[in-house]
Formats: C-alpha cells, sequence, structure tokens
C-alpha cells in the first residue's frame, strides 16, 4: 500500500516491479532513442494498468513524465532531468513502500 495523503493504494507487485524497471531504464535513455522508445513504451503500459487499478495519484505522476516525454532520434532529451527527478520519486515511493515487490 502506498498512501497519499488521506488516501492509500494498492500497487500489484507486477506494476511495482514495472515502475523500478522504468526507473532504471530512463537512466540509461537519456542518449539512446531506443531506449528511450522503449521507456515510453513501457511508462504508457503503465499509466494504463495503473488508471484499471484506481492507483490514480501514481498514474497523475506517470502522465506527467509522459508528457515531458518525447523520444528523438539523434538528440539528447531536453528534459531528461525533470523527467528524472520524477522518476526518482516514483522509485523512492516504491522502495519505501512495506509491501514493496523483491525482485
Amino acid at each position: 500500500m502506498i498512501g497519499f495523503g488521506s488516501m492509500t493504494e494498492i500497487i500489484s507487485d507486477d506494476i511495482k516491479k514495472d515502475l523500478h524497471r522504468a526507473c532504471t531504464l530512463h537512466q540509461r535513455a537519456t542518449s539512446d532513442y531506443a531506449q528511450c522508445e522503449a521507456f515510453s513504451k513501457l511508462m504508457c503500459d503503465l499509466l494504463s494498468r495503473l488508471e484499471d487499478a484506481g492507483c490514480f495519484d501514481v498514474a497523475d505522476k506517470v502522465m506527467k513524465v509522459l508528457l515531458d516525454c518525447n523520444p528523438k532520434i539523434g538528440s539528447h532529451c531536453e528534459k531528461a532531468t525533470g523527467v528524472s527527478k520524477v522518476m526518482k520519486k516514483l522509485d523512492g515511493i516504491i522502495l519505501t513502500d512495506p509491501a514493496h515487490f523483491d525482485g
């Protein structure tokens, strides 16, 4: 369970695992178009799954990343620093969750 204000969201282990994988992937994606594209696709999938699970606070954070994420061939990510901050926050939320997927 992940608490936000007065709400608690229950995020499944498979979503937590993929969120953590997305955080790791973003670290490599800032200057590699293929990795960036894979990151963007994973985040789109996660957004859908989070919304389906009713985890709207975390889904909002994922949406914020997707609004800033625009993979471009042959160029460095212009918003990598901002996206990295949100990704670190998401990873921190997952890692401090007592029910964190350990794998």
